[in-house]
């Protein structure tokens, strides 16, 4: 079972990135300084930034990657959105690599390194923004809680058909979920007023975690637009989503759920 900074994000990456910026950022100015005040001097603290810069970018890739792996909801916009960050993070280390190697060489040009840096500066900029809203729009490293929302549960289940067990009867309280694993599947697992239910982790909108979501009174809402769903049925009940979303068929046992994968309501 994991933690809800599963689904989240994780704690520690928004903290590391600072680092990055403020040291990518910092060689430029440090560079610039020193080419417009004629102390090149200036220029060996930049250097060093760049180092420390490449260093802290690939120590935050881990719980990026950590992120887009396990936290990012897959087919999903924001999915898309997540990739095109890495790439610009992925191209901008190489990019600040790249100078780092050319200071080295028999008199590097400042006009050359710094307009690379200008560059890097730029990519980092749209990075930060694309980041910013994986963060605010696709609510990646944001706990969105409501009321009696429970602790987040979260299990993994591979290679199982047919009929397979995936709670117990009192694990749930009314209108908490939890989101299974299937089979490389995300289904989200909810109690609502009267029984059981499950469906799609999945907003057929823009593919938002419907399991980030709340529910309320046997409808769940996807935490990205707000669209929102039937739990019994899959039934759109709210737009902007059009298209319903697949439900499967819950039964109870001795004191256990179970979830069958061959048959959809």
């Amino acid at each position: 079972m994991k933690s809800k900074a599963h689904l989240k994000g994780h704690p520690i990456h928004p903290i590391l990135v600072g680092f990055p910026i403020a040291f990518f950022t910092g060689s430029f100015i440090f560079d610039t300084a020193g080419l417009l005040s004629g102390k090149t001097n200036l220029w060996q603290i930049s250097y060093w930034l760049q180092i420390s810069g490449v260093g802290f970018a690939l120590l935050a890739a881990i719980p990026g990657a950590i992120d887009y792996f396990f936290t990012v909801p897959p087919k999903s916009t924001g999915k898309k959105r997540a990739t095109q960050h890495a790439l610009i993070n992925i191209a901008n280390v190489a990019l600040f690599t790249g100078i780092w190697f050319y200071r080295q060489t028999k008199n590097p040009s400042p006009y050359i390194f710094i307009g690379l840096e200008v560059i890097g500066i730029i990519l980092l900029a749209v990075a930060g923004w694309m980041g910013g809203t994986l963060v605010y729009r696709n609510q990646i490293g944001v706990d969105p809680r409501y009321a009696f929302a429970g602790k987040w549960k979260e299990n993994f289940f591979k290679q199982v058909k047919g009929r397979i067990e995936i709670a117990t009867t009192d694990e749930l309280k009314t209108n908490q979920m939890k989101l299974l694993h299937v089979n490389h599947k995300r289904i989200v697992l909810a109690r609502t007023e009267s029984n059981y239910v499950a469906f799609d982790d999945h907003c057929t909108h823009r593919g938002g975690s419907l399991a980030g979501g709340s529910m309320i009174c046997g409808t769940v809402q996807c935490p990205w637009h707000g669209s929102q769903f039937n739990t019994s049925n899959g039934d759109v009940k709210a737009g902007p989503a059009k298209e319903n979303i697949r439900t499967y068929t819950i039964t109870q046992s001795e004191g256990k759920v179970f979830l069958d994968l061959n048959v959809a309501d």
